[in-house]
């Protein structure tokens, strides 16, 4: 069986470094997510950094929980919590966003 509690464990034990490598990953690659949107890039490059941006956050979710496991509950768990359901959200939307406006696009160009 799969034991999980060393790696539980090494989350717990360098917890400031996972929190200062993955809070400032999650707003960046979701910020180049919004970014690309905005500068119309391809659907695939927006997939792409949505997708390096939500394996960002859930690993945020992971290490979280980690805390979850052994009663700790304090209010910076909570906000890394919604820092990631946040990131996670703004990806999904972002991708959704894109997808409408090329189904739009194609229309209006297959109408003219």
């Amino acid at each position: 069986m799969l034991d999980l509690e060393p790696i539980f464990e090494f989350s717990r034990n360098n917890c400031i470094t996972i929190c200062a490598f993955l809070v400032p990953a999650n707003l960046l690659t979701t910020l180049q997510t919004m970014i690309l949107v905005f500068l119309n890039r391809s659907i695939l490059s927006i997939r792409l950094s949505a997708a390096i941006a939500i394996t960002f956050a859930l690993t945020l979710f992971l290490h979280v929980a980690t805390w979850f496991v052994i009663g700790v509950v304090t209010p910076v768990t909570f906000i890394l919590g919604a820092l990631g359901t946040t990131c996670i959200l703004i990806n999904l939307f972002t991708i959704i966003y894109r997808q409408r406006l090329y189904l739009l696009r194609e229309k209006v160009a297959g109408n003219s």
